[in-house]
């Protein structure tokens, strides 16, 4: 495939740049939080539950808003629906870096604002809008192009945030992390959605009401929705939690901060291998697969001997079906209802998504604090593991009726 197919016109390819950066930014500082949980409970006297709740409300927030941005961006456009939702990324920082800071203030600005703040800019919407300037045949690839950028983005901030907590201090820390996303609002004005004229499809007369209405009468999607509900438990729980989880099992702080880095360095290349399968088998076939291998992840990661090779191994496998799930749900989806509304209806699938996300990152900070571990939490990831990779088996790729007729 030449670059001249694969880029119909410079505003595709400006898109996709802008938005591998705004992802970049928005999940590299998203995916650090867990390594301020020690620093939070000595100097601001947070228990490892008021975290994780405030994690858990984070996820809810993101996925309550993914649908509102989601609808923000299909009709205004995405520099409007992701700049606006960096405002609140912005505000959540800067409220827990200069106060106040605790009790309910904690949760307003960790869950709250910030979690606004990633209902816009983390993967959804910037890869929606991406998914609008490429047809069936190669959308799953330059989806998966955002997803594997925004890992790199978690390779590298792990890695930068423990040298910094070290060396400058939490507050500090987080005043970087708002140059940042200063930056990643003004890279969010080339997010651009393509007008009438460069639109790849016919268009849709459908308003957002029937369009809601088709999907959830819809079967794949209902279950394509019930089974990413298990992707976000999962990835909460570990990205939250295994910091906390492998200090208990006498292994070193930066032994957890590898974790997170080798995530997103293998989450690369399972996200650009999911989108390349995704063009060539099918894709409920891949999604099945992940979701037992993230299972069979989990048990050996907790029942072998605590060692860094063995958490590097499960920091390796478990990045390499990290997001590799969203270009192939993402691509289902708008193989099922064409692009009008994948920002809409992507963002249901993921409010399934981040309110999995809130029970992972909850309960792995209950469970820990009722029993003194987290072993509960990690026998419910590896039971919702088998039900996902069930769920999706029933699905049908096949574009609704609407669209076969056009």
């Amino acid at each position: 495939m030449t670059t001249e197919k694969f880029f119909r016109n410079n505003t595709a390819l400006i898109t996709l740049i802008a938005a591998c950066g705004v992802v970049f930014i928005s999940l590299g500082v998203r995916q650090t939080f867990g390594l301020f949980f020690l620093d939070f409970k000595e100097e601001l006297n947070i228990s490892l539950t008021q975290s994780g709740l405030a994690i858990g409300i984070q996820m809810l927030m993101w996925g309550l808003t993914g649908p509102i941005f989601g609808a923000i961006a299909d009709k205004y456009g995405g520099p409007k629906a992701i700049s606006l939702a960096f405002i609140f990324f912005i505000a959540g920082i800067y409220f827990l870096y200069a106060g106040p800071n605790t009790g309910i203030f904690f949760q307003l600005d960790l869950g709250i604002l910030v979690g606004i703040g990633l209902g816009g800019t983390a993967i959804s919407i910037p890869m929606a809008v991406v998914g609008k300037h490429f047809p069936l045949s190669n959308r799953t690839i330059a989806m998966s192009i955002v997803t594997a950028v925004g890992s790199f983005g978690y390779f590298l901030s792990p890695l930068f945030t423990s040298y910094s907590l070290i060396k400058f201090g939490w507050n500090d820390t987080l005043l970087f992390f708002i140059f940042a996303l200063v930056i990643g609002f003004g890279i969010s004005y080339f997010v651009r959605t393509p007008s009438l004229e460069q639109s790849i499809e016919q268009p849709n007369t459908q308003n957002t009401s029937e369009a809601l209405k088709e999907a959830l009468g819809t079967k794949s999607y209902v279950l394509l929705v019930l089974g990413f509900f298990v992707c976000g438990f999962h990835i909460t729980l570990v990205g939250t939690h295994v910091p906390t989880y492998v200090i208990d099992r006498g292994l070193e702080e930066w032994t957890a901060a590898t974790i997170l880095s080798l995530i997103g360095l293998f989450n690369i290349v399972g996200s650009l291998l999911s989108g390349y399968l995704s063009t060539k088998i099918s894709k409920k076939i891949i999604l099945s697969a992940i979701y037992a291998l993230r299972g069979i992840s989990i048990i050996l990661f907790i029942m072998l001997p605590a060692s860094n090779l063995n958490a590097f191994i499960f920091g390796a496998s478990f990045g390499f079906l990290w997001l590799s799930t969203v270009p192939a749900t993402s691509g289902i989806v708008a193989h099922l209802f064409g692009t009008k509304y994948l920002g809409l209806l992507y963002g249901i699938v993921f409010l399934s998504h981040q309110i999995g996300s809130f029970f992972g990152a909850y309960l792995g900070g209950l469970f820990h604090d009722l029993y003194g571990s987290y072993d509960y939490a990690w026998y419910l990831a590896i039971a919702l593991s088998v039900f996902a990779a069930i769920i999706h088996l029933p699905i049908k790729e096949q574009a609704v009726m609407r669209l076969k007729a056009e």
